[in-house]
């Protein structure tokens, strides 16, 4: 009778499973023989929730509108999520959350990015500027001030983030005609249908040629 051919190299959906759940039991055991004794023993009751905490956050330092901080968060956070959330900067509005409406846009390093698509543990040591940081005590940014003599908001939820755009917008060099201002800000939705609006407060800022 021949003999059953057999492949002891083949490893199996079960095999896979148990290396991974022996992996990452490893891991976490490992992980709590170097935490701090102090984190370990500092309270006798839900000391499991302590570790766990300690062990599923990430360091990280960012520099919001001049101020830097020094911050320990979960790697799941989004930079829209840590702005609104742990540092109260609710000007920055959480629209779609999908990265549809553009209005969560900031300013990371002088660049316009969507908060609500990047983790803030992908900003690290970055310089991020939201509608906050424009003005200079009651002097307002010369785009906030375009915005209101042209009436460019109704519900003003969308404002921040396109006012954001704008400023971005004409620092690109992409404001040099209504159609092209209209096109490179196709990614903020206004549903109250101010753009028109909005094109003449851009409009007005990059002809002025006041500093941004």
């Amino acid at each position: 009778m021949a003999s059953k051919k057999t492949n002891d190299n083949k490893v199996t959906p079960e095999d896979a499973n148990s290396r991974r759940d022996f992996i990452k039991k490893s891991g976490f055991f490992t992980a709590l023989a170097l935490a701090p004794p102090s984190l370990v023993m500092a309270s006798e009751n839900k000391w499991d929730e302590k570790i766990a905490e300690y062990l599923e956050t990430v360091p990280l330092s960012i520099e919001v509108n001049g101020t830097k901080h020094n911050l320990n968060i979960e790697p799941r956070t989004t930079l829209l999520d840590l702005l609104r959330e742990q540092l109260q900067l609710t000007g920055t509005k959480k629209g779609c959350d999908h990265g549809q409406c553009g209005a969560c846009t900031v300013h990371v390093n002088g660049t316009r990015i969507l908060s609500c698509l990047s983790l803030a543990t992908m900003q690290q040591n970055a310089q991020v500027t939201t509608i906050e940081g424009l003005s200079k005590g009651k002097k307002l940014h010369p785009m906030q001030e375009a915005f209101i003599k042209h009436d460019g908001f109704q519900c003003g939820y969308c404002t921040p983030g396109q006012i954001m755009s704008g400023i971005a917008c004409i620092k690109e060099g992409h404001a040099n005609s209504r159609e092209e201002i209209s096109e490179y800000m196709s990614g903020n939705i206004c549903r109250c249908g101010a753009y028109h609006n909005i094109v003449d407060a851009i409009t007005e800022v990059k002809e002025g040629g006041k500093e941004l």
